[in-house]
């Protein structure tokens, strides 16, 4: 069985404001993963979360696609290994 990692994603780009957030969320538990994403005072969004990589792989091309509303500019992932301390995925305000 194929073990879990995390990604760590800085998105930049028209990103806040567009329902990005709520976007991430949603296909985030739709691949079943577990972590956060956040608005940043900068402008960007972090996302973080864990799973497989199948699965973390899918979800970063989700990301780049981003909302409706959204132009995504850039998706940095740092690829790491899951911690484990993550419930569901979360909107953090």
């Amino acid at each position: 069985m194929e073990g879990n990692g995390r990604i760590t994603c800085r998105v930049t780009g028209r990103v806040q404001m567009v329902m990005y957030r709520d976007f991430s969320q949603r296909k985030a538990r739709k691949l079943g993963l577990r972590g956060f994403v956040k608005n940043e005072s900068d402008g960007s969004v972090t996302v973080v979360a864990e799973g497989s990589r199948a699965l973390l792989e899918r979800y970063v091309v989700y990301l780049q696609s981003g909302s409706i509303l959204s132009r995504v500019d850039t998706v940095e992932v740092q690829w790491g290994e899951a911690t484990h301390e993550f419930r569901d995925f979360k909107i953090q305000y």
